[in-house]
């Protein structure tokens, strides 16, 4: 088992209820949920293109007016001019622009879930750390006290034994010298375990109580070396939002190019006018028009040309980007991958130490009741013991964190994955939601 030193109690939280927690309350997590609602706006903007555009407009004031007729009369009146209008402009053609904005939108959408899955499974893997990290420090704790009572017990017997003149002061000095730097090391570890708890609660979202032993995920991860980096290379989400990142920035040089194509658009007006002839021949005058309008772009100083070149460099580089996350989802796949299998070592040969230290203390404090061994010797294997228990519990802990940290390196650390008891959050609900929105203030969380 796992943790083996790590105590529970009946009510404990387990690892994947702090998952589930942390996946529901974490500030980064939901920080990031909100940044891609945000770009799934970016597709409604992009297709509000494609429809009309309507303008009302209203004009009113006063006007003086003073008329020489030509019978040299003079016709002066004071009127209260104003017009109503609505004009409604569609776009016919614009070179493409609006589709390629909209695939543009689409693309960015498609990324920025992709960096929300990658958030995602760093929170996880944050949790996962704090938990194990609280657990080792608790246990630390633990055997630093049991540590200060046995060199206690110890300075207590060797100080019988210097009243009866068994031993010389300078066995009862290096007892006190253990006893000191025994307490100083549980003041260590509490104040360790101290911060580690006001870490939990920062990822989590509430202190720690009693928690329960962590386990592995072994059976969710790859049988070879070769698996995983093949998975972490097609699956691990930086990676799939570097690609998607590259379609963007191929799009995006056919939105530049646009702005050297023709422009067509068909525009139709009506108004209504009242007192608003200075001749005062008319009291009031309607209007109504359609008309197209072709507009070709013969030369803007550069300015497109510039931006499509530009298009073109950021495409270059987001294609040299996605190589180079490529690589590094590659090696950190292969340094989990090794990491994790050390660490299945280090506990084993840990746990060995720990037996082994734990009968060499025993036969010493037997050889020293019997005047074959001296203070020091059940000091120092004291000290080995303590010292071989703290290893146990850090590669225990260590071995937990390699298992997730490896299950991340290959784009698998998710809710779905571990079967976590809370709702998946799904991107694509507020993106259906907002993406045919043609008005409204508020949105779907009804601000």
């Amino acid at each position: 088992m796992i943790c083996a030193l790590f105590t529970a109690s009946a009510h404990a939280e387990t690892l994947p209820e702090a998952l589930a927690k942390a996946y529901q309350t974490n500030p980064q997590l939901n920080a990031e949920r909100a940044r891609q609602r945000a770009t799934d706006e970016n597709v409604p903007q992009a297709l509000a293109g494609y429809r009309p555009q309507i303008v009302a407009s209203l004009t009113a004031g006063l006007q003086a007016v003073r008329n020489l007729l030509p019978d040299n009369t003079i016709q002066s009146a004071t009127l209260k001019p104003w017009t109503i209008g609505v004009t409604v402009t569609q776009t016919l053609f614009n070179g493409f622009k609006t589709a390629n904005s909209v695939r543009v939108a689409e693309l960015q959408v498609s990324s920025g879930r992709e960096a929300l899955r990658n958030v995602g499974q760093g929170v996880l893997l944050d949790a996962v750390t704090v938990y194990t990290n609280v657990l080792a420090n608790q246990s630390l704790v633990t055997a630093q006290r049991s540590n200060v009572a046995f060199l206690r017990e110890t300075l207590a017997i060797t100080q019988k034994r210097l009243n009866a003149g068994d031993v010389t002061p300078t066995d009862t000095a290096q007892a006190e010298a253990r006893l000191s730097r025994g307490l100083a090391d549980l003041n260590a570890a509490e104040v360790a375990l101290a911060i580690s708890q006001a870490t939990y609660a920062q990822v989590i979202g509430n202190p720690p109580a009693q928690l329960s032993p962590a386990e592995t995920v072994d059976r969710y991860l790859p049988r070879s070396r070769d698996d995983a980096t093949g998975l972490a290379f097609r699956e691990h989400p930086a990676v799939m939002a570097a690609a998607f990142d590259v379609d963007v920035a191929f799009t995006s040089i056919r939105v530049a190019e646009s702005s050297l194509m023709p422009t067509i658009t068909l525009q139709g007006s009506a108004s209504r006018s009242k007192q608003s002839d200075s001749t005062l021949g008319t009291f009031g005058t309607d209007q109504a028009s359609i008309a197209g309008q072709l507009n070709q772009p013969i030369y803007d100083g550069g300015m497109a040309a510039s931006q499509t070149r530009q298009a073109k460099e950021v495409s270059a580089q987001s294609r040299l980007v996605l190589d180079q996350v490529r690589n590094q989802a590659r090696t950190a796949a292969v340094g989990a991958w090794v990491a994790n299998e050390g660490a299945k070592v280090a506990v084993s040969a840990s746990e060995s130490e720990v037996r082994a230290a734990t009968i060499a203390l025993q036969g010493v404090q037997r050889e020293a009741a019997g005047g074959q061994r001296t203070t020091v010797d059940v000091l120092n294997s004291q000290q080995d013991l303590i010292l071989a228990k703290a290893r146990l519990i850090g590669a225990q802990r260590d071995r937990v964190i390699a298992s997730y940290t490896l299950l991340s390196a290959i784009g698998r650390l998710d809710v779905k994955t571990l079967a976590l008891n809370t709702p998946d959050y799904l991107p694509e609900v507020h993106y259906h939601q907002v993406r045919d929105a043609w008005h409204g203030l508020r949105t779907p969380s009804g601000q």
